[in-house]
């Protein structure tokens, strides 16, 4: 919805594709969150059914461990005692609270977590995002483009940290487009002054204050391990999560975790994919878990997909093993399809052990690049090596032809650059 109404901000400024203009748009924000509302109660209601045609018993209220066979779920109509010969615990994670900006228990307060930003009455004059990852960065570019003011303040010296420059710097180039401060280096200390102004202390010391209607605290997520009785269970600790072995069990016979809950990557994809391997090991069938080909993506403008090994990854790896790695990049100021997108900017990177061409990994950067992410998990899942990428016919004009040019420019022999 942000996307669309800045488009439309863009065409009226005569800032689009040239030849095309529009009125002044007008943001109806109840509307557009009774619309995205909509949505996520239909798919909530989709899987209700789903759940209802497959026979599955809904039982609804907050469940504690007994012990690991058998659980007490405490409703509106009391309590309920279940016993199993499988558990699955998928608790999931919730946003991490930070000690001197705690969230808001009622609507309309300053600090807000990501739930609450999706829940705002209207869109912040001035909103301050503290924290940024991929969370705080999508929130931020999205409530950028539906006209707030927005500064994002990293504690470390770049956004979104777990990328390596190459792909976050033409996502840094559009938040200055945008019009988005980004302060890095830069910790929050909490709110000060009968306004609430933002205090934060900068690298060398520095405090500054910061004017916000509204402060999003997105410092990451942590797993849900706590509330439902995990102290009536013997099982092992990976750190904040529940330590699993490849088939997402836990250290006591019969139950398992999946999803976030198990550690990361802290993902939905993830976790479907855990949930129905586990499904069919309990179901009787012989599965175990491989995470090589999870996709991750930043809904940033532009967006970033990676999946496999990083170059650094991969280097280090071939390192240890006294090999050497191959990296083709294409840029999209060179595909056709972006151009006709006006959004050139970003590349496709593939990444191959020099030895025998195999894929190790693949990222790109760019408008609409999300749809990529099957294509790059697919080739990294089937073992593919450069040449089966660049024997692989990629339609013209699309982004796509991206990820075939990267594989031509690994192995030697670049067509369009």
């Amino acid at each position: 919805a942000a996307d669309e109404y800045f488009l439309l901000r863009e065409a009226a400024a005569s800032r689009a594709i040239p030849g095309i203009t529009a009125a002044e748009p007008h943001l109806d924000w109840s509307a557009v969150v009774g619309w995205k509302d909509g949505i996520v109660n239909r798919l909530n209601n989709g899987v209700t059914s789903l759940l209802k045609k497959a026979r599955v018993k809904i039982v609804e209220g907050r469940a504690r461990f007994v012990d690991g066979k058998t659980v007490d779920v405490t409703g509106e109509t009391g309590t309920q005692r279940i016993a199993a010969k499988s558990i699955v615990i998928a608790t999931g994670s919730e946003p991490v609270e930070l000690p001197m900006l705690p969230f808001a228990r009622e609507p309309g307060g300053k600090i807000i977590s990501s739930e609450g930003a999706l829940a705002l009455a209207s869109p912040p004059a001035q909103l301050v995002v503290v924290g940024g990852g991929y969370i705080g960065v999508e929130l931020g570019t999205a409530f950028a483009k539906a006209g707030s003011k927005v500064t994002i303040v990293e504690a470390t010296g770049s956004i979104l940290p777990l990328y390596d420059l190459d792909l976050v710097k033409p996502v840094r180039a559009r938040l200055d487009e945008l019009g988005v401060e980004v302060l890095t280096d830069a910790r929050a200390k909490g709110l000060a002054g009968d306004a609430g102004d933002l205090v934060i202390e900068g690298a060398n010391g520095a405090e500054r204050r910061l004017q916000a209607d509204s402060v999003l605290v997105t410092v990451g997520r942590r797993p849900v391990t706590e509330g439902w009785g995990r102290e009536e269970l013997v099982v092992d600790m990976d750190g904040a999560f529940l330590r699993v072995d490849e088939q997402c069990r836990t250290t006591m016979r019969g139950v398992y975790a999946i999803g976030d809950v198990a550690g990361e990557p802290m993902l939905a994809h993830k976790a479907m994919a855990e949930g129905e391997m586990v499904a069919e090991i309990i179901a009787g069938q012989r599965r175990r878990w491989d995470k090589r080909a999870i996709p991750a993506i930043c809904f940033t403008d532009p967006e970033i997909v990676s999946v496999g090994l990083s170059p650094q990854e991969a280097k280090a790896e071939a390192q240890r093993s006294g090999g050497e790695i191959v990296i083709g990049q294409f840029p999209f100021q060179a595909n056709g399809r972006a151009m006709t997108l006006a959004r050139d900017d970003g590349f496709v990177r593939i990444v191959a052990r020099a030895s025998d061409h195999l894929v190790l990994g693949i990222q790109a950067v760019g408008a609409g690049v999300a749809e990529l992410s099957a294509a790059f998990s697919l080739a990294i899942e089937m073992g593919a090596c450069l040449e089966d990428v660049a024997g692989t016919i990629h339609a013209h004009p699309t982004q796509g032809e991206g990820f075939q040019e990267a594989a031509f420019k690994a192995l030697g022999h670049a067509i369009h650059i």
